[in-house]
């Protein structure tokens, strides 16, 4: 079984999904592709990233709510000792549009001894239909427009910060998976040689005592063997901790799981990364820095601030509303609304010195600029570390092609030297330091092939990539 969690629920699909995975060594093996599968699908971060997109919608219906029709009815009654002072009822019905235009329809119906001679209307109600609009502050921006032209920049820049979040956890999630697999390598390092070592030691002892050699050569390949056991101990908890790091990814509906030692990794994995990461492919003539979800993100971040400015420039303005109703006791009647029954209104405002709206301008415009300023170095700084991390790659190729000939040779080595003392003409001393050097270039290969993978990581990171194939 591959996990070990808190429910049977967890259990039981996990057993499932290990009962298909190919043996490794009579161990099952937790590959890399559906281990970032399930990160991407069931952690806490990568499933925090999709609220982002509800919120970016539940925010654009928010802002689409203010051109809404409204309904308002109004509805005022006193009567004491007999005497009706005044029955008011007032209901309006209003359809807010774009570029400051509000259309209204209006039925008012007032009556009592104590009414406002103003509010006298027909016994059976007057009713209105009308429009007002603003002509100077408000007409081409207003804060209705402003907010939904933000909320709809912000739903895509949603978009984009999801892209940024899922990948920041896979990149976690994949660096822990490779230094799982760094530690499972050592292990298995020592594991051979302790082995070898045991095998040796077996052999020194009967021919130490056929008196082909020395007694003495059996305690030093004892402690060799000794040294070899402690060498696969100190390995053994090294793989326990990056178990345990890796199992932070690790969850199933909302319950974390546990790796079984029994459970290993892909040590193939090398030849899968770059398709499972969606960076195979992906060269320095085919990047466009426009498509990055970072450049994306900050650029609808911008787009909302120039909104902004636009907003705070068209508070300058004059504020100008003007209104106009027509008036009718028979509204069934389409030639009733007629110009001379009407009502209507102006109104104008202006600030003597604007030292307000100034102000908020060149707020706008600070805020604009920095972010632009923000833009312009993430556009340098994502491509100058990319490029780096293409030569850092090209680099950890040729490093992986020497460490391989390296070790190829120590073992070489290693073989002479041990057909030298099946002959007689070599010693354990010197076997041991032929071993204790290959173990020495098997552990830096495996460190070597680590960073190489942590650098294909990086890429992956730079890229912000979030893969579709998981």
């Amino acid at each position: 079984m591959l996990v070990k969690s808190k429910t049977v629920l967890c259990v039981f699909a996990f057993f499932v999904f290990c009962a298909v995975l190919p043996a490794q060594d009579n161990n099952m093996v937790l590959h890399f592709q559906e281990y970032l599968g399930y990160v991407k699908k069931y952690h806490p971060i990568a499933r925090q990233a999709q609220l982002n997109i509800a919120m970016g919608e539940a925010n654009l219906m928010k802002a689409r709510g203010g051109f809404d029709p409204k309904i308002e009815v109004d509805y005022d009654r006193k009567q004491f000792k007999g005497t009706e002072y005044w029955d008011r009822l007032n209901t309006t019905f209003k359809i807010p549009t774009w570029f400051g235009l509000e259309l209204k329809g209006n039925y008012a119906q007032n009556q009592g001894d104590f009414i406002n001679p103003e509010e006298t209307v027909p016994t059976d109600g007057l009713y209105s239909a009308g429009v007002s609009m603003s002509l100077g502050q408000g007409f081409w921006i207003n804060e209705r427009m402003a907010t939904l032209r933000k909320a709809k920049y912000f739903r895509e820049q949603s978009k984009a910060d999801q892209d940024l979040l899922v990948n920041g956890v896979l990149y976690k999630a994949s660096l822990a998976y490779f230094d799982w697999l760094r530690a499972y390598l050592d292990y298995k390092v020592y594991e051979d040689f302790v082995q070898n070592a045991q095998v040796r030691l077996e052999g020194i002892k009967q021919r130490a005592n056929a008196g082909d050699i020395a007694v003495i050569d059996t305690v030093e390949a004892k402690i060799n063997f000794q040294n070899r056991i402690l060498g696969r101990e100190q390995a053994k908890v090294r793989l326990m901790k990056s178990s345990l790091n890796l199992s932070n990814f690790l969850w199933i509906d909302e319950v974390p799981v546990e790796l079984q030692p029994e459970v290993v990794p892909d040590i193939e994995v090398g030849s899968k990364i770059d398709v499972t990461l969606q960076i195979e492919g992906q060269g320095l003539d085919s990047l466009i820095l426009e498509n990055h979800p970072k450049m994306q993100s900050l650029g609808y971040k911008i787009d909302g601030l120039k909104v902004d400015k636009r907003l705070k420039a068209n508070k300058l303005l004059p504020k100008l509303d003007v209104e106009y109703n027509f008036l009718t006791e028979t509204p069934e009647l389409i030639n009733s609304f007629v110009t001379d029954e009407f009502k209507g209104g102006v109104t104008f405002r202006l600030p003597l010195f604007l030292r307000k709206e100034r102000g908020d301008l060149k707020l706008a415009k600070f805020k604009l600029k920095d972010m632009q300023f923000e833009r312009d170095n993430a556009q340098v700084e994502i491509f100058n570390k990319i490029t780096a991390l293409y030569r850092e790659l090209d680099s950890y190729a040729v490093q992986n092609q020497l460490i391989m000939d390296i070790v190829t040779n120590y073992g070489s080595l290693l073989n002479a030297e041990e057909r030298k003392f099946s002959l007689g003409e070599s010693s354990v001393f010197l076997i041991n330091s032929r071993e204790s050097k290959l173990i020495d270039a098997r552990l830096k290969q495996n460190e070597v092939q680590n960073k190489f993978y942590y650098t294909k990581a990086k890429l992956f990171k730079s890229l912000a990539i979030n893969p579709i194939n998981l």
